[in-house]
């Protein structure tokens, strides 16, 4: 599987599953997750992406400054319904290194380790993305994010339509693939820490 090379560059997070570590799953419940976990689960690789990749991650450690984050016991809340626009792309990638699913998700073992019911839509909190709560302290952030200053190449759109188009060369695809990846390269390498454009906050 060949993916870019700025994928393995890009910041990564480990976290403690303790369901992971009761089934021996991993050694401690610990799990290393990078972008290129992202990638595999959204099929694709953009801004989108990897900005929920990144206000997760930065969550994540807001919420457990000083200790590994604990996968599985944070509650996510987004502020729009589930279908609209991006928000269930951006859920999904959530819910990857959250652990937290909606109805669908895990119901757990013997009273522990439940998932289901820890993504929640339609807060209607126009002022965030998400909402990230811990279930054992109920310490809670506020994630969005803003690209302005990572803006695509003046050539973008011509070059998409290029590439869309029926009789779209390898050379027009490739040129477009290149650009539109150099803005994800960008956000995931030059901004990940950039406060201004991943934004955390406590109320």
């Amino acid at each position: 599987m060949a993916l870019p090379a700025f994928f393995s560059a890009a910041p990564g997070i480990v976290l403690r599953d303790p369901l992971a570590e009761l089934l021996g799953a991993a050694e401690g419940g610990l799990i290393e997750y990078g972008y290129a976990d992202a990638v595999r689960l959204a099929g694709h690789s953009c801004p989108t992406v990897a900005g929920a990749y990144l206000m997760a991650r930065a969550a994540l450690r807001a919420l457990y400054p000083d200790a590994v984050p604990e996968r599985g016991s944070v509650v996510v809340t987004m502020s729009m319904a589930e279908e609209e626009g991006t928000t269930g792309v951006i859920a999904q990638v959530f819910t990857l290194l959250t652990g937290a699913a909606g109805n669908n998700g895990f119901h757990g073992i013997g009273g522990h380790h439940a998932r289901h019911g820890l993504l929640r839509y339609g807060s209607n909190d126009l002022s965030c993305i998400a909402g990230f709560c811990r279930s054992d302290t109920g310490d809670t952030v506020y994630v969005s994010m803003d690209l302005s200053s990572v803006s695509p190449a003046p050539q973008m759109r011509m070059l998409m339509g290029r590439a869309l188009a029926a009789d779209a060369t390898d050379a027009e695809r490739a040129a477009f693939a290149s650009v539109w990846q150099d803005r994800v390269r960008k956000l995931l390498l030059q901004h990940a820490e950039d406060a201004r454009v991943i934004k955390v906050v406590r109320r």
